[in-house]
């Protein structure tokens, strides 16, 4: 009764070996092709890591800020790279057991979807970072304003970027969050003067002073290498109440820009004493007509006292 035919359950048997070795060699397939895909990603990230290093490091400010910024895109881009080919080899494996990967998939979906909605700031702030870090719109040690909010970088992640103003205050700015980028000390800076004179001075003296103040700054040892190029004297540039404005640029070094134009400023000031130019100060001239009568009854007041006898008092 409870006997079986081993011819019949042979052929079953051959058949599900058959098919589980079929099974075995091609998970086995999938994993090496895995592994290779892995190797070539991250060949082909050390060979981008070393170009992007090579390009980057030409205008590198902070030694070692370039590789630590490239390094830090590389690696996210590893990390992701190798989690999406091992989940693909994951889902063909359990294709090939026969697993129906339908719900699996469907699953995944639902709870990627949820995450999404619930970290969805996180997301855009590792995005914004992502492409912030990727565009090199700014580095550690540059001078940035950051919606409004002027201060140096101290530090840059896939998340936030965290500015130090004057003030030793520290910003915290999530990347998402950023409306607006200013980078002053990209390449170049450059620091811009507003020079005001008084109306009576010669302009032209005034700017062939400071081209003579300028020459005499970049031939200094200390800061003759942080300046780039000559001084831009744009020319008059406004009419104050009390001064005649003149505007010049000088480029410099990346973040040189302030501490060559406050020496560029005190050199100024004494070439314009020994010049004899005069720097304005606000001032008001006040002209008193006869005509006017507030000040024509003060005149006759001061008259009538004058001609009245001592002792005596004027008639009402």
């Amino acid at each position: 009764m409870f006997g079986f035919s081993l011819d019949k359950v042979l052929p079953v048997l051959s058949k599900t070996a058959v098919d589980f070795a079929h099974s075995l060699f091609g998970i086995a397939l999938i994993c090496v092709a895995g592994y290779i895909g892995v190797r070539f990603l991250r060949l082909a990230l050390e060979r981008l890591e070393l170009f992007l290093i090579r390009h980057g490091e030409a205008s590198e400010q902070v030694a070692g800020s370039t590789r630590k910024r490239v390094s830090t895109l590389t690696s996210v881009l590893r990390t992701i790279g190798v989690g999406l080919i091992w989940s693909v080899v994951v889902v063909v494996a359990l294709a090939q057991l026969g697993i129906n990967i339908a719900p699996v998939l469907a699953g995944a979906g639902i709870l990627g979807l949820a995450v999404g909605f619930g970290a969805q700031n996180l997301v855009r702030d590792v995005i914004g970072g992502f492409f912030l870090i990727l565009e090199n719109q700014i580095r550690v040690g540059d001078v940035a304003i950051i919606n409004g909010t002027g201060g140096l970088v101290e530090a840059i992640t896939f998340r936030t970027v965290v500015l130090r103003d004057l003030s030793a205050a520290v910003h915290v700015f999530p990347n998402g969050a950023i409306q607006t980028l200013s980078n002053l000390t990209k390449g170049w800076s450059a620091y811009v003067l507003d020079v005001g004179v008084a109306y009576k001075e010669d302009t032209d003296q005034v700017t062939e002073v400071m081209r003579r103040v300028d020459q005499e700054l970049r031939q200094d040892p200390e800061f003759g290498a942080r300046i780039l190029e000559p001084i831009e004297i744009f020319g008059v540039d406004a009419f104050a109440d009390s001064a005649v404005v003149i505007k010049a640029r000088i480029k410099t070094q990346p973040i040189k820009q302030w501490n060559v134009g406050r020496e560029y400023r005190r050199r100024l000031k004494k070439a314009f004493d020994a010049a004899g130019i005069e720097l304005p100060f606000p001032h008001r001239t006040l002209c008193m007509g006869e005509a006017s009568r507030p000040f024509d009854v003060l005149l006759k007041d001061a008259a009538s006292a004058s001609s009245t006898p001592e002792g005596a008092r004027p008639a009402d």
